[in-house]
């Protein structure tokens, strides 16, 4: 089943056309998505853990859950940003 949306081969695609889907492509970057929610949630969480309060501190055993998990949250997701930035999608 051929892509409707792709030119038969051999067709030749000019210049602004393969910027558009270029541009689209980079837009839509699933790396961008992922590492964008996982900043913002990492921020959240991160900021609720430092204002967690004693019980919630003693309930977890004495460790900032929230707050170590907020950190990780936010590693990963610049992971991701930093992964998109130095790899990015390559033109076809």
């Amino acid at each position: 089943m051929e892509d409707q949306n792709r030119p038969p081969a051999g067709t030749p695609v000019d210049s602004a056309e393969q910027e558009r889907r270029s541009a689209a492509a980079r837009l839509f970057d699933i790396r961008r998505v992922i590492g964008g929610l996982f900043v913002a949630y990492g921020v959240i969480v991160g900021l609720v853990g430092v204002f967690d309060g004693a019980s919630a501190v003693e309930k977890a055993q004495g460790i900032r859950i929230n707050l170590w998990a907020g950190l990780a949250m936010l590693a990963l997701g610049l992971g991701f940003l930093l992964w998109q930035w130095l790899r990015p999608i390559d033109r076809e």
